[in-house]
């Protein structure tokens, strides 16, 4: 129960936040978005219809469609998170207005703020609806991060805007989506990146115990050759998060100056010790 309540408020604020990027960067400055919420804007500039309407019909129409792609609690969440970013939405465009007239600023502040809004929202289980659960399926079946699906999808939506804003504000339109993208990123994946970690020692017991102990950090031994010289070796697999990969380095240069360390980015971490998934792999990118 705490951790529903933890996600509805987290899904609130993700919606205040977006719907304020929204109303108060991208409409006054006459920029566009990706998605549905691309669509909305252009709606709003061809014929004055409100942004949270629009929105709330749009996106609801799409779940309906896609309704089968989603988990029970996913569409609970999505639901929830359609009614908040079309009331705020709704409520913003009575309050809007104009920070910078700066074209640039507006579109950077747009970025992080619709990206950052629909990230929260991400984090916690649920979608903005629309593109955004075309995007979780290419999350589930294709592998992509949740980003660089709604990237792509947007891409296509603010290729067509050309044709209303011009090709300036559509320019700068693709910053805005760009930061969204990466700013969505960041808050989906960023916090809990993890790597993974290959050690070729001389010394890998002491490695291993120096890890175990001072990191806490659980080891797999896997057994190697080397190409040139046949021997047998012992190499060191750990999966652990970033920000931990410059005291690994340390601890083994003390041990072994010569150890050969790669360091690979992983996508996702799934079993004991790490969170629960539908997938039963650790992906590296």
């Amino acid at each position: 129960m705490r951790n529903t309540v933890r996600d509805c408020l987290f899904i609130l604020l993700g919606a205040l936040i977006y719907s304020i990027g929204v109303n108060y960067f991208t409409i006054p400055n006459r920029l566009s978005e990706g998605g549905i919420i691309g669509l909305t804007v252009i709606a709003h500039y061809l014929f004055d219809w409100s942004p949270g309407i629009v929105n709330f019909a749009l996106n609801t129409t799409l779940v309906l469609v896609g309704i089968k792609f989603l988990e029970k609690r996913a569409i609970i969440y999505t639901f929830l998170s359609i009614a908040a970013s079309s009331v705020f939405l709704y409520i913003t465009e009575e309050t809007g207005r104009r920070l910078t007239d700066d074209s640039l600023l507006a579109a950077i502040f747009a970025g992080l703020l619709v990206g950052g809004g629909l990230g929260l929202i991400f984090r916690s289980g649920g979608t903005s609806g629309g593109t955004t659960i075309l995007a979780r399926i290419a999350n589930r079946y294709l592998g992509w991060s949740m980003g660089k699906g709604i990237l792509v999808i947007d891409l296509i939506v603010v290729t067509g805007s050309v044709f209303v804003i011009g090709l300036g504000k559509t320019m700068y339109t693709l910053i805005a989506v760009y930061l969204g993208a990466k700013a969505i990123d960041f808050l989906c994946e960023g916090l809990e990146e993890k790597v993974a970690v290959l050690i070729i020692s001389n010394k890998p017991e002491s490695v291993l115990k120096v890890i175990t102990q001072e990191m806490s950090r659980g080891i797999t031994v896997l057994e190697g050759r080397g190409g040139y010289s046949g021997q047998g070796k012992e190499v060191l697999y750990v999966v652990m998060n970033k920000q931990e990969v410059a005291r690994m380095k340390h601890l083994i240069s003390e041990l072994d100056e010569h150890a050969y360390v790669t360091v690979h980015h992983v996508q996702e971490v799934v079993g004991k010790g790490y969170k629960a998934s539908n997938t039963k792999f650790a992906k590296s990118v």
